[in-house]
């Protein structure tokens, strides 16, 4: 009897085991596609308020002009002079900072450059991507966002303004596209393993930006480096270009 009862749960063990392998990876996989779907709807969505806000400016720019004229026909300098700095406020907060001709990355980085002026977060980029590349869009969406996201998040967290900076740099390195991401952050980046350890709270989809990112540089046999010292955090990307 207790070798029936050994050998049933060896056997219910072994049964356990197997769909755990079977089931486990396409979980896993369900998490990151919902994780990576609901991330490209956010980015869309950032992008598309940003463009209805700039066509929205755009259709109001015969009225700017022509309270202008009245302005300056009744003589109130002073108040067009108000008038005319309040717009250019208005225009700087939907102006396009970045043309890198990539529309996908164009989209991304202004969409997050916005989000960057909100949080009073200084930034300095330069950005040129190449016209071809072997990854999709849709990676090219998640694998920006979740690095700038990131790097936003741990600016957010510096109490002072004036410590926060984010330095973004894109450009084509020995037949690469590569991508360097610089970031100020409180203390520094708790390391896990080999990988560092997601600061999201408990309940999130816990570290899936991440590991979506590594699964990206994979799958590509990209080059993906990421460092830490004490308030700051640099991300270097290297992806073959087509």
């Amino acid at each position: 009897m207790l070798a029936f009862l050994t050998a049933f749960l060896a056997l219910l063990l072994i049964l356990l085991l197997a769909a755990g392998f079977y089931w486990l990876p396409r979980y896993i996989d369900k998490k990151t596609e919902r994780f990576q779907s609901d991330l490209v709807d956010r980015h869309y969505a950032e992008v598309e308020n940003m463009y209805r806000t700039m066509r929205s400016w755009r259709h109001d720019y015969h009225n700017h002009i022509q309270a202008a004229i009245s302005y300056a026909e009744l003589g109130k300098y002073r108040e067009l002079i108000s008038y005319l700095e309040q717009l250019d406020e208005s225009l700087y907060e939907i102006d396009q900072l970045v043309r890198t001709g990539n529309l996908m990355v164009d989209a991304i980085l202004n969409s997050k450059l916005s989000l960057m002026r909100e949080n009073c977060i200084r930034t300095d980029v330069d950005a040129h991507v190449p016209s071809k590349m072997k990854i999709t869009d849709p990676e090219l969406c998640v694998l920006l966002g979740n690095l700038l996201d990131n790097a936003i998040e741990a600016c957010g967290k510096l109490p002072q303004a004036q410590d926060r900076f984010i330095q973004i740099y894109m450009d084509t390195l020995q037949n690469r596209f590569y991508i360097s991401i610089l970031n100020s952050m409180e203390g520094k980046a708790q390391r896990y393993g080999t990988a560092f350890r997601s600061t999201k709270p408990a309940g999130e989809l816990h570290g899936f930006g991440l590991q979506r990112v590594d699964r990206i540089i994979r799958k590509y046999d990209g080059f993906l480096e990421r460092q830490s010292e004490e308030g700051v955090f640099a991300t270097e990307v290297l992806l073959p270009i087509d």
